[in-house]
């Protein structure tokens, strides 16, 4: 059994792969290193830097190592981005994903786990946030994701494919044993760029909004540790392999925590104060984003098993340490 993951040398991508790696899988990583590295694969683990949008390369991949599933997380991510260059986004997420499954279809892989995003949700008008909410992305880049879950739902009908929609809050954190992290180069993330901040590797972090309607003005979001996020790709896939249902599922630990929670929780854990300003709401971002991650136990077994302080203490340690790859 070989998986193969679109995006795997990336943030999220390579602890999927670490985690896939762990349980004596066969892993081939997909990735065009825009954002990723390959020093943050394991060793031994083939890495094809090509694009996703590139079918017929795909295929050959698919072919040469015996695919039998894919987990594509392959996507740029930034929803201030997409609002000034929305092209870019549809490109690489909606007609990335459509790429993917063209070239599962046409090799005859049918299992797939996918990367989503909470932002198809856009703002939420009541929390938390379950699968059942209105689907209302406010950025391109929600727009793209939603896109490409509803290809993955009509490709599924059309040609059996089975698949899992992982809706996930913010990603953060790193691997509990701090030897791969958030790449703090190509990162917009909050948490990196506070520790590099705080390090005095970057200018103050601009916090975009004071003004939101939360008890400090700050914009509150679910921060779900990555190593919880890899874990349920492999159980999203597990399920898929013992012929579970297809299903769209949140991944967050269901607590919010604002801007200025974060701030100084890192300024505890770091032992310093973080320079920080404030500036203008940034257009695409919701106010408030947190979780009904329920369904996801149900289905899965799956829960958060790291908060916060976790998500913390393993970023400045990681950050710290290296903060960047070389390679």
């Amino acid at each position: 059994m070989t998986i193969l993951v679109t995006g795997g040398a990336g943030y999220v991508g390579s602890h999927v792969v670490h985690a896939l790696a762990e349980t004596g899988r066969g892993v081939v990583v997909v990735d065009n290193m825009r954002t990723g590295s390959p020093a943050a694969v394991p060793s031994g683990t083939p890495v094809h830097p090509i694009d996703v949008t590139d079918t017929a390369k795909l295929e050959q991949v698919i072919r040469d190592h015996g695919v039998t599933a894919c987990i594509h997380l392959a996507g740029l991510k930034n929803p201030g981005e997409s609002m000034k260059d929305p092209g870019l986004y549809f490109h690489n997420n909606a007609t990335g994903t459509l790429s993917v499954l063209n070239a599962l279809v046409s090799t005859g892989v049918r299992d797939l786990v996918f990367s989503s995003s909470c932002s198809v949700y856009g703002a939420a008008e009541t929390l938390p946030i379950t699968e059942d909410s209105p689907l209302r992305p406010i950025s391109p880049y929600g727009h793209s994701k939603l896109v490409g879950e509803r290809m993955i739902e009509a490709y599924g009908t059309a040609h059996g494919l089975r698949w899992m929609s992982l809706r996930y809050f913010n990603a953060a954190g790193a691997s509990l044993d701090g030897s791969i992290g958030e790449d703090w180069g190509p990162t917009h993330n909050l948490v990196p760029l506070l520790a590099k901040a705080a390090l005095g590797a970057r200018p103050p972090v601009t916090l975009f909004g004071s003004d939101y309607p939360t008890e400090d003005g700050t914009a509150v979001r679910d921060y779900t540790h990555v190593v919880d996020l890899a874990e349920a790709h492999v159980l999203a896939l597990e399920h898929l392999r013992a012929g579970g249902s297809s299903a769209a599922l949140n991944l967050g630990t269901g607590t919010g925590y604002s801007v200025l929670q974060v701030v100084k929780g890192l300024e505890e854990v770091a032992g310093r104060p973080l320079p920080v300003t404030f500036g203008d709401r940034r257009p695409g971002d919701p106010p408030v984003v947190w979780a009904d991650p329920a369904r996801a136990f149900e289905v899965l077994g799956w829960r958060a098993r790291l908060g916060l302080p976790e998500i913390l203490a393993t970023a400045w340690r990681w950050h710290a340490g290296t903060g960047h790859f070389e390679g």
